[in-house]
């Protein structure tokens, strides 16, 4: 029989083998255990650790002010056109530096004959 073990263990493949298979066996079995052990508060401690949040003193949020749009947005239009546009919008870019038209108010821009241009968002 201790013959047999030693001509076994000679066998390189046959011993890595069981070499291997006795690590995962081990491996899981220690796995599976760390999940089973719990935490002074009775819980499962699984890999996470459980810390309290500290206390914060509650803060309502104050409420932001949104400008009227009519009396405080810029807005640009071209010479030859009819639409105003915002100062970031795509076809105020479109519109050549000596065509630009500026108005101060969206109010201005409507006096002065200008409508909202539809590729604009935020006008209306």
């Amino acid at each position: 029989m201790y013959e047999k073990l030693k001509s076994l263990a000679k066998n390189d493949s046959l011993y890595t083998t069981l070499l291997l298979l006795l690590v995962g066996i081990v491996s899981f079995g220690l796995g599976r255990e760390s999940v089973h052990t719990t935490d002074s508060s009775n819980r499962a401690a699984a890999g996470v650790i459980f810390i309290e949040a500290p206390a914060q003193e509650y803060i309502p949020a104050t409420p932001t002010i949104t400008p009227n749009t009519e009396t405080s947005t810029r807005v640009v239009a071209s010479r030859s056109g009819t639409k105003y546009h915002l100062l970031d919008c795509p076809g105020a870019k479109q519109i050549k530096d000596e065509n630009k038209l500026f108005f101060d108010t969206i109010k201005l821009a409507r006096a002065a004959g200008y409508t909202p241009a539809a590729n604009c968002a935020g006008l209306e």
